[in-house]
């Protein structure tokens, strides 16, 4: 049960952390409105992507319903597979679609464990 519970809380924490790290940057840098820019995205769904991505951060971390996490959970893949997707629409490079594919592996993980402590 303890490897259960540092497993759920290390992948949930830093998925955390890197989406609460990615709506301060596409709010703040200026790189980030010439990637959307570049990815063909209109300059609001930046603004709505980083807010969404706040508040699914800390409906990650909060003690919510669960009906709540999992829609976050959702959210949060859909956002993964997308930004894949942009990316290689767009013909960047194949580094550029690493991120994306390392933050899914940890949230399928988060997820995963997630339900294995909700039935200890």
């Amino acid at each position: 049960m303890k490897t259960i519970k540092i497993t759920y809380w290390a992948t949930t924490g830093i998925v955390a952390l890197m989406m609460l790290f990615s709506a301060y940057a596409y709010l703040t840098n200026p790189d980030m409105a010439a990637a959307f820019q570049h990815l063909g995205f209109p300059q609001y769904f930046r603004v709505e992507l980083a807010i969404g991505k706040l508040i699914g951060a800390v409906l990650l971390l909060a003690p919510v319903p669960p009906r709540v996490k999992e829609w976050v959970y959702a959210a949060f893949g859909i956002n993964f597979i997308s930004a894949v997707i942009a990316h290689t629409a767009s013909g960047d490079p194949g580094s550029a679609k690493v991120m994306p594919l390392v933050l899914l592996a940890l949230l399928v993980t988060s997820y995963v464990m997630y339900h294995k402590k909700a039935k200890a």
